[in-house]
C-alpha cells in the first residue's frame, strides 16, 4: 500500500503556522521562531534552564533594566510575555486542527536578549505532537506524533505538558526570586489563552467563546478572566488579576485590566 502525504501530514505544525500567519499577517513574530522549529540551536537555551531557575536571575535583571521596573513588575511582565508566546502554538494547534505540540521544557528552546523582546521561543524538531485517531498523522505521521484516544485525552495531554510539566514548576522557580501570587501569574496564562484565540478568531472554526471556555476549563483557570462585549459588540477579555504594568515609570493600564474603571 502506498500512502500519499498531504501538506498537513508532511508538516505536523502546518495548521499552526498557517493560523499564526493569518492572525498576525506575518511569519516574523517577536516571541516565536519563524517556523516554530529551531534549526540551528547555538544561541538558544532549553526552557529547562528557566523552569529550574538557573536563568531567571539574569532574565529578570535584564527586564528591570529594559522597563525600569520594580523586581515584582519585571517578573510579572516577563512571565506574561513568556506564557503568551508559549501557549499560542498549543492553543492555535488545538483550535485549528486538534494538534497539540507537547511543550515540556526540554523540547522548548529560548533565545535570551538584553533588550526587548527579551525572550523568543522555538521548538526542537523532535517536539512531540498529540493528535486524534482521525488525524492523517495518526496513520502516516513522523515518529514525534503521539496518538491519543479522544478529545478528553487530548486536553489532558495539553494540560499535563503545558501547565503541569512547564508553567507550574516555572511559577515555583519564580517564587524563589520574587513574591508574586500564583493567582496573579495564572491570570496571565488565562488572559494569554483568551487573547490568542480572539486574535486568530477569523482563521479558526467554531465559536471563539466556546473554544476559550474549553481551553480555560482544561487548564483550570476559567475563573481568572471573563469574556465581555467590547464597544462594538466584539468579545474582549476582562482580567481578574493584574500584570503590574501600571507600576512602570510610564504606567500602562492594559485593555481589560482589573484596575480599569468604566
Amino acid at each position: 500500500m502506498t500512502i500519499v502525504l498531504d501538506d498537513h501530514t508532511a508538516a505536523p505544525l502546518a495548521p499552526i503556522t498557517a493560523t499564526l500567519r493569518a492572525a498576525f499577517g506575518t511569519d516574523d513574530l517577536p516571541g516565536l521562531a519563524g517556523s516554530l522549529h529551531v534549526s540551528d540551536e547555538p544561541g538558544w537555551v532549553p526552557a529547562t534552564e528557566l523552569v529550574d531557575g538557573t536563568r531567571l536571575p539574569g532574565i529578570l535583571a535584564a527586564a528591570r533594566r529594559v522597563w525600569g521596573a520594580t523586581p515584582h513588575a519585571a517578573a510579572a511582565l516577563t512571565w506574561k510575555g513568556y506564557a503568551y508566546w508559549l501557549c499560542l502554538p498549543v492553543v492555535l494547534g488545538w483550535a485549528s486542527a486538534r494538534r497539540v505540540p507537547l511543550l515540556r521544557p526540554e523540547d522548548v528552546l529560548v533565545r535570551i536578549r538584553e533588550q526587548a523582546p527579551l525572550l523568543t521561543l522555538g521548538l526542537r524538531r523532535t517536539t512531540p505532537v498529540a493528535v486524534l485517531p482521525s488525524d492523517p498523522l495518526a496513520l502516516a505521521g513522523p515518529p514525534e506524533v503521539r496518538v491519543v484516544a479522544g478529545e478528553a485525552e487530548l486536553l489532558d495531554a495539553l494540560r499535563s505538558s503545558l501547565l503541569d510539566a512547564h508553567l507550574t514548576p516555572m511559577i515555583e522557580a519564580l517564587h524563589t526570586q520574587v513574591r508574586l501570587g500564583t493567582r496573579t501569574l495564572l491570570g496571565s496564562v488565562a488572559s494569554g489563552v483568551a487573547h490568542g484565540v480572539l486574535r486568530a478568531a477569523d482563521a479558526l472554526p467554531g465559536s471563539s467563546a466556546e473554544t476559550i471556555g474549553t481551553l480555560l476549563e482544561a487548564l483550570g483557570v476559567a475563573d481568572l478572566v471573563d469574556l465581555v462585549p467590547g464597544p462594538t459588540g466584539e468579545l474582549t477579555v476582562q482580567r481578574k488579576t493584574c500584570c503590574l504594568a501600571f507600576t512602570l515609570p510610564q504606567p500602562k493600564v492594559c485593555a481589560g485590566c482589573c484596575l480599569r474603571t468604566a
